[in-house]
């Protein structure tokens, strides 16, 4: 089904691969580790606009919070005609009560390519799709501190032997990038449930409720899958690069739309601030 992403997803961590490895030797840790990081750059990278119209789309629907509200007030026992007003009201202010979910749903099969990506390094595969059997290889016998790419944290301690580490080193390098992984997640959603408050007046206790847990929630998953499933090295440095990568954009896209905002507001004060001894007009 994600054919279509995983060839390219996979051809571009195969260019970056040859990249470092023509630096680097191309069998190293940091060779792939570096891959890694700039294919989850590459693709973040190609995916900023949608992003950035996700976060456009949270900021209209923000403003139309209060509206929203009151029709749901007014028409709560009328299904049909709730949703017919909502849907008026979104037509009429030119927004889509979809508007910031579609940008997300199209992000959703890159990462998961991304993620079945490096999981497909597996121990006698012939291909990872553009990858030969020599490049499988190659991924599955680099280490990061002597802690393997392509093994996990809970793997039985024969299987991390056979492959020359074992549960210290998996444990030394792992522990400490789900730790950085799950803060750089905690911060982000911090962020966007501060947001959130700050705009919005009226919001909804129970959505306030849910976006506080989520907040706390998130990093202990992230904790918990790295520790107790079978994810190997490689994809927690895909977590890693990923979250500190949204951390950033969402300092960034942020301060951008405020400056688009400001700068609609700026024409609209002027037009109906008096200039110092003008008479105000009437309305």
């Amino acid at each position: 089904m994600f054919d279509i992403f995983l060839y390219p997803v996979s051809a571009i961590l195969w260019f970056w691969h040859t990249v470092f490895g023509a630096l680097l030797n191309p069998d190293s840790g940091t060779a792939w580790v570096l891959a890694i990081v700039f294919l989850v750059f590459t693709i973040r990278t190609l995916l900023i606009r949608p992003a950035l119209s996700q976060v456009r789309a949270g900021r209209r629907t923000q403003e139309l919070a209060p509206q929203l509200k009151k029709i749901r007030e007014k028409y709560g026992k009328d299904r049909r005609r709730m949703a017919q007003e909502i849907q008026k009201l979104h037509a009429d202010n030119g927004t889509s009560p979809f508007g910031g979910c579609l940008p997300a749903l199209l992000q959703i099969p890159v990462f998961l390519s991304l993620y079945w990506v490096l999981r497909d390094f597996t121990p006698g595969a012939t291909a990872n799709h553009v990858f030969d059997r020599a490049g499988v290889e190659s991924f599955l016998n680099a280490d990061l501190f002597g802690a393997k790419l392509g093994n996990w944290v809970s793997q039985p301690a024969a299987d991390l032997a056979a492959f020359g580490t074992g549960r210290p080193a998996m444990l030394a390098v792992g522990v400490p990038l789900m730790l950085i992984a799950g803060a750089a997640t905690f911060l982000s959603l911090r962020m966007s449930h501060r947001m959130s408050l700050r705009r919005q007046t009226e919001m909804d206790p129970r959505m306030a409720g849910l976006s506080r847990t989520m907040m706390y929630l998130a990093p202990i998953g992230m904790l918990g899958s790295g520790l107790f499933f079978p994810v190997p090295i490689g994809v927690l440095l895909y977590f890693l690069a990923s979250n500190v990568w949204t951390f950033g954009q969402q300092h960034v896209l942020t301060a951008k739309v405020d400056r688009e905002e400001a700068a609609r507001e700026k024409p609209r004060r002027k037009a109906v601030t008096p200039r110092p001894g003008q008479k105000p007009e009437k309305p």
